[in-house]
């Protein structure tokens, strides 16, 4: 798997994909509906125009924040819907879910950036390969 160093230049999307990268990690770990909205905005600005390495974490953060989104949200809902609100063991199954999972994400999300600081593509596990 050779892949390409891009060296940092303004032209070369390096910044946009270091942005990119951060503004996912920032949406699961801090603000989470601003950071999907800046994401989104850059993702429909950007995508299309920028460099390959930009184009490649943007494609890839905006997808792998979709799919966080209904990984955290969607089916914890559905556990508790299903289990029930009240009921101990739907907390159970609830809460070591989400703290394995939102864990997870993060730690991609950490090797997603340093792949951009670096210079390099990074395609999400879940995603895989966007063209």
């Amino acid at each position: 798997m050779n892949q390409e160093v891009i060296k940092p230049s303004k032209n070369s999307g390096y910044f946009l994909a270091i942005v990119a990268e951060s503004l996912y990690l920032i949406n699961l770990l801090l603000v989470p509906v601003l950071a999907f909205l800046i994401l989104g905005w850059l993702y429909f600005k950007y995508e299309g125009k920028s460099s390959p390495l930009a184009g490649c974490h943007l494609r890839q953060t905006f997808s792998a924040t979709i799919w966080a989104g209904l990984l955290l949200v969607l089916v914890n809902w559905v556990i508790i819907s299903a289990a029930g609100y009240d009921k101990p063991y739907t907390w159970v199954v609830v809460i070591p879910y989400f703290i394995v999972c939102h864990s997870t994400l993060v730690l991609l999300g950490i090797f997603g950036l340093a792949r951009a600081i670096a210079g390099k593509r990074f395609h999400y596990p879940i995603i895989g390969p966007t063209s």
